[in-house]
């Protein structure tokens, strides 16, 4: 059987091919980088996809983009319902559309649906003058022309000592009314200092943090529940519908009830 880092070499072997995995491998690998570019496609449930400073929730009807040379690994929720398939393109072209140089998480419409439910008739490498490689290069082609709207949600990430273990509480409560205040009384530090420590360790302020985590709580809820929106948003910490839609709205451009469909 081949090893973790065998898959890893063998993807970057021939530069000029696309490869073809619909393996559960990449989940399986830990912080990595390839010198092909990746799209990988989520069939069901949710995933994480981890950088070294963020972490971006990758919904159902969702591909994400990753550029060559960028570090990552991908993390399942649900695994037994959730499939991934992974296509990594040759790099040498990259460089002609800003698309390809950019990570960016976006929709899947039907023709793309289509096409990549198709690629489940290839295995590992597909190089130039091989009978599908002219079909695989369509994929890649055709990605920035219809995939425009990309979805901005990504959770910030810290191994900052002092930070980490206040992350690591808001998202145990953040269905609580949290605020800048009673987060320092529980950690024993000025609201400014903490302020601070949000801003310059994360690069947003607490506020900022509550509200995109609480989005991606509310995804996964969307994805993984029959619950209603109202439930949904009660669940997340908000009072109202209303409330809960505002801010996933300034987040993903989309309402909840316009994503809700466009996941089913």
């Amino acid at each position: 059987m081949q090893s973790l880092a065998g898959y890893l070499s063998d993807i970057d072997k021939h530069p000029q091919s696309v490869y073809v995995m619909h393996e559960k491998i990449e989940r399986r690998l830990s912080m990595h980088a390839h010198e092909k570019s990746q799209l990988t496609y989520v069939e069901g449930g949710i995933a994480y996809c981890n950088m070294p400073d963020r972490s971006y929730v990758v919904p159902a009807r969702h591909y994400i983009w990753i550029p060559k040379h960028q570090q990552h690994y991908i993390q399942i929720k649900h695994s037994k319902e959730t499939t991934t398939r992974n296509l990594y393109f040759y790099g040498h072209n990259d460089h002609m559309n800003p698309f390809y140089t950019r990570l960016g998480i976006y929709p899947v419409n039907e023709l793309l649906l289509q096409m990549i439910n198709y690629t489940a008739r290839w295995d590992k490498h597909v190089s130039p003058g091989e009978p599908g490689f002219p079909f695989l290069s369509a994929i890649k082609d055709i990605l920035p022309d219809i995939s425009t709207s990309a979805l901005p949600v990504a959770l910030p990430t810290t191994q900052h000592e002092r930070l980490r273990p206040i992350l690591q509480y808001i998202v145990q409560h953040f269905d609580q009314q949290l605020t800048l205040e009673s987060l320092s009384h529980e950690f024993d530090l000025s609201p400014r200092t903490l302020s601070r420590l949000f801003t310059n360790t994360l690069d947003m302020s607490f506020v900022q943090y509550l509200k995109t985590l609480r989005v991606v709580k509310g995804i996964e809820m969307i994805l993984q529940t029959n619950q209603t929106l109202s439930e949904i948003a009660y669940q997340t910490g908000y009072s109202s519908i209303a409330a809960f839609s505002k801010v996933f709205y300034q987040l993903t451009n989309k309402r909840p009830s316009s994503f809700q469909q466009s996941i089913h």
